[in-house]
């Protein structure tokens, strides 16, 4: 998971942006347009990464497709401490 993690929010040109949006979703879960909204994204660009994301078991969904609200998933918040590393560095 740490690789995994380091990867996806760091070794790749839009990670700075999945670290906006997992730092967003550790404060509160929210869908996809509100992250648009409050990280002043495009909702094509937050639903990109939120697909990646959740292919690599960083958030998950609940919730039916348009409405969904992610929040991180509990393999993540077992290795928290590694995504504050990276969110410190990231940001």
């Amino acid at each position: 998971m740490e690789a995994a993690l380091w990867y996806v929010l760091t070794g790749t040109r839009g990670g700075k942006n999945r670290a906006r949006i997992l730092r967003a979703l550790d404060e509160r879960p929210r869908n996809a347009n509100q992250l648009a909204e409050d990280l002043d994204l495009d909702y094509k660009t937050i639903r990109h990464h939120l697909d990646v994301l959740a292919e690599n078991d960083v958030v998950r969904d609940s919730g039916d497709d348009y409405g969904a609200v992610y929040l991180p998933t509990q393999r993540v918040r077992q290795h928290w401490d590694t995504v504050e590393q990276i969110l410190e560095n990231a940001l």
